[in-house]
């Protein structure tokens, strides 16, 4: 056997509870190449089914078990290596914290048909759990045939198979690229007529504001003035009236605490302790007498103006209208002049950013065109390789007539493509002289997991799914193709996990790992069970496969010689 990496990435376990007939239910999974086996009717579906739940598969009331309240089944994943899922893990929050390099899915069905799922424990939709299964893993069957079946899945596999994965990721680096300034462009484009409308209306407030003049802190300052010009008359007869009371020719308050001084300084007998009194008083005389020459200054400087009264009044009316136009208050006139002055900057710098756009757009869509025809060189070189090697795997597998043909359609669009210049379709013809069609269009389920075999074998060592599963794809072959069919899956075990269900003994020799299923009806119930064979088990379900249940020596040997052929 191989000496398989200590983190495969692959299933590793299955437990299925309640589903159809299936009670309960464990299956550890290994590296390698597995078989499925058992009689006609015992349930190996059964267990595809189940793991296909958990991947995304829709769900009814009809897959719980009779008598179950519910269906509950889990998948566990060891995703090393898998870049793509870790990746959407870490992008959705959905990573394991105990175990990043561990995935576990989880299914949960009731009895009226409804579903829940669960990524690492936490509930997700059922696009979400189809998305991440994708990335997990690929079911080829008789009657679905998952990633194969999608043209995303082709342009994968091919660019995988012959693309240098250098030019992959700078074509991708770019389109993002393009993307972004794209949209940025398209936005700007769709404002451009709403910009110079609004445009025309910032210049006119602008220029009806600057028209007034509209100053910092300007009204303010018009305040004071008018109320002070409002009262000129009252402020100058309570001036006069101060004056005269301080200095007037009358008794007046400069004489009197003149006089005060001089009687205090008289008294000799108490001049000690009356000193600070006669000092303060002095300095009263000296401070009433500045006084009065601030009023007599400001008496001959103030004046009543009517005709400034009246320009100020007008100038405050005009400026509070024009505040009630832009609903701010007055005193917010100014920020607003700076806020429109801003706004009409970022209009008229929208003409430039445009022009900065459109050449980048430029540049961008010649990068990409030169990235995307290199790519095309490749893919086109690549295709014929595919075809070839898919072709010979074909023959090998019992279909000298099939032919597959990778074709490359050139996209119809000329804006840049995440997928390059080209959109990527396998075709498939099997008979001589019949068109090739899509792989959806071919009629045999057989031949279309045969089909799916070859594609899987010959790009196994560049595709990124690490876990393949093929439900009876060898129905309606002859023992020597199920031979051939054999190795090439236990092959395709040696880089990828391969589950396969299979009757034919030849395919079924070839497993690294077997597992039967059987099916017992015990009290009026069926339960389908599964075991790990091994040795002489093995050896016996595999001539029971070649000769049914009646065992002879002659099918014995025969199933021995296939197990040990492999040794």
């Amino acid at each position: 056997m191989a000496a398989y990496p200590i983190l495969w990435p692959m299933l590793s376990h299955l437990s299925i509870n309640n589903y159809a007939t299936v009670e309960s239910l464990e299956i550890e999974f290994q590296p390698g190449m597995s078989v499925i086996t058992g009689e006609t009717g015992a349930g190996k579906s059964i267990i595809l089914g189940a793991l296909g739940f958990t991947l995304g598969d829709r769900a009814d009331k009809t897959i719980v078990r009779p008598g179950a309240n519910r269906a509950d089944i889990v998948a566990e994943f060891s995703i090393n290596d898998i870049e793509s899922a870790q990746s959407w893990l870490a992008e959705n929050d959905l990573i394991l914290e105990s175990d990043p390099h561990q995935c576990i899915l989880r299914r949960v069905v009731s009895q009226d048909g409804r579903s829940r799922g669960y990524i690492n424990g936490s509930p997700v939709t059922l696009a979400n759990l189809k998305h991440l299964g994708d990335m997990l893993m690929d079911i080829h069957s008789q009657h679905e045939h998952h990633s194969l079946l999608q043209r995303a899945t082709h342009q994968r596999l091919l660019d995988d198979f012959g693309v240098d994965q250098k030019l992959r990721n700078n074509l991708l680096s770019t389109w993002k690229q393009w993307r972004t300034n794209h949209h940025k462009l398209s936005t700007l484009k769709d404002q451009t007529s709403e910009f110079s409308a609004q445009a025309q209306l910032l210049s006119y407030q602008l220029s009806e504001m600057e028209e007034l003049n509209v100053k910092d802190d300007e009204v303010e300052q018009l305040d004071i003035e008018f109320k002070a010009l409002s009262h000129a008359e009252d402020t100058l007869s309570i001036v006069r009236a101060a004056l005269e009371q301080c200095c007037g020719e009358e008794q007046s308050l400069a004489s009197e605490i003149s006089q005060i001084a001089q009687r205090l300084s008289g008294l000799t007998s108490n001049a000690q302790a009356l000193g600070p009194a006669i000092s303060l008083m002095e300095a009263a005389e000296i401070q009433l007498s500045e006084a009065v020459n601030e009023l007599r200054s400001f008496g001959e400087g103030f004046q009543a103006d009517p005709v400034r009264l009246d320009t100020v009044n007008r100038r405050l009316g005009a400026l509070h209208d024009l505040a009630r136009k832009h609903k701010v208050p007055v005193n917010e006139l100014g920020r607003l002049m700076q806020d429109l002055r801003a706004q009409l900057s970022r209009f008229e710098s929208s003409d430039t950013e445009l022009e900065q756009l459109q050449a980048k757009d430029v540049l961008l869509r010649e990068k990409y065109s030169k990235l995307a025809t290199e790519m095309s060189e490749y893919r086109q070189q690549a295709a014929k390789k595919l075809d070839e090697a898919v072709n010979t795997e074909l023959k090998n597998l019992g279909m000298p007539h099939a032919e597959l043909s990778v074709a490359l359609t050139e996209t119809a669009s000329d804006a840049p493509s995440q997928q390059g210049l080209e959109t990527v379709e396998f075709l498939v013809s099997t008979n001589p002289r019949q068109p090739a069609h899509s792989l959806m269009k071919v009629a045999s389920g057989g031949e279309l997991s045969r089909i799916s075999l070859a594609i899987q074998v010959i790009t196994a060592q560049t595709s990124e799914t690490p876990s393949l599963v093929f439900d009876e794809i060898d129905v309606g072959i002859g023992a020597g193709i199920a031979k051939v069919v054999g190795e090439m899956l236990r092959q395709l075990g040696e880089t990828t996990q391969i589950i396969c269900v299979t009757h034919q003994a030849q395919v079924a020799g070839q497993g690294h790992h077997h597992f039967c299923v059987s099916k017992t009806t015990q009290s009026d119930t069926t339960v389908t069970s599964v075991m790990a064979l091994e040795g002489g088990h093995k050896v016996k379900e595999i001539a029971r496969m070649l000769a049914g249940k009646d065992l002879s020596d002659e099918s014995l040997a025969h199933a021995h010689q296939l197990v040990a052929n492999l040794n």
